[in-house]
C-alpha cells in the first residue's frame, strides 16, 4: 500500500482488473490525501530482553539428568527381559 506513496497508482489500480463496482466504491470510500511527512522512516525492530523462560519450572540439570538414565534404564529393562524370557 505504501509503495505508492506519493506516486500515481492509477495504472495498477486498472492493472489488478477492478470491477465497475469497485471503482464506484473508490469514490465513495475515498478518504483522502497522505501525509507523507506523517509517515516515520524505516525504524528497525529490536524485541525487549526477557531473561530466558523455564516453562516447565524444572531446573536444566534434572533434565539433564533425565534425558541420560531414563533411555539407560529402558536399555535395563530390555536386557532384563530378554534374560527372563531365555531362561523360561
Amino acid at each position: 500500500m505504501f509503495s505508492f506513496l506519493g506516486k500515481d497508482a492509477t495504472d495498477d489500480f486498472v492493472d489488478v482488473g477492478h470491477s465497475t463496482a469497485a471503482r464506484a466504491m473508490l469514490d465513495e470510500y475515498y478518504v483522502g490525501e497522505i501525509d507523507d511527512t506523517a509517515i516515520p522512516e524505516n525504524v528497525e525492530y529490536t524485541p525487549p530482553k526477557q531473561p530466558h523462560y523455564n516453562q516447565d519450572k524444572t531446573s536444566e540439570f534434572i533434565i539433564r539428568l533425565l534425558q541420560f538414565l531414563v533411555p539407560l534404564a529402558i536399555l535395563g529393562l530390555a536386557v532384563a527381559v530378554k534374560i527372563y524370557t531365555k531362561s523360561a
